[in-house]
């Protein structure tokens, strides 16, 4: 089966800011990426997407362009949730909060948000469910980095606390083969 892991554009967010589960827009004028993205994808395939507007909008994007039939948008394939630090620059948040979760952001979580092992467990949901169930179809996942890396850390077994080896730009697609 072939995967397309498709991150979403450049957001608006300043360099800096955290932002996760925060709805934020994505820079435009976006046409010409996303033309160079549907250029890398196959003919037919079934698609996915994050609810969030910057993964939604490419989908619509894609949909309409591939002329695919429908979306399946799944809450499952949602950035991190970083609670507390969501739109917040990362140099503002305090110091004795942020270290531990540096140290570990595996398994520790963000105040009133995810670590990135919550992540991966809503991912392995999504790919148990919906992957091992799609037709023999490509698919094609809408996604963000964190949601990217840890579906990259699945496939190829790599510990979740190397996710950051894998490096997921904006607007990146990155096709499997499983």
């Amino acid at each position: 089966m072939e995967i397309y892991l498709v991150r979403h554009t450049e957001t608006v967010c300043e360099k800096g800011v955290c932002y996760g589960q925060a709805d934020v827009e994505i820079q435009t004028p976006y046409e010409t990426v996303f033309e160079s993205i549907v250029k890398q994808l196959p003919p037919d395939f079934e698609l996915f997407s994050s609810p969030l507007q910057r993964c939604r909008i490419l989908a619509t994007f894609i949909q309409k362009q591939a002329a695919i039939p429908q979306i399946k948008h799944d809450d499952r394939l949602l950035e991190m949730n970083f609670g507390d630090w969501e739109l917040q620059p990362w140099n503002a948040i305090d110091e004795a909060v942020l270290q531990p979760w540096m140290a570990d952001f595996v398994s520790v979580r963000v105040p009133n948000g995810e670590s990135f092992l919550d992540l991966h467990d809503r991912v392995l949901s999504f790919i148990e469910t919906e992957l091992t169930q799609s037709s023999q179809k490509p698919i094609v996942i809408v996604a963000h980095a964190g949601v990217i890396r840890s579906i990259l850390c699945a496939y190829s077994n790599l510990p979740l606390k190397d996710a950051f080896q894998n490096k997921v730009d904006f607007g990146q697609v990155i096709r499997l083969e499983i």
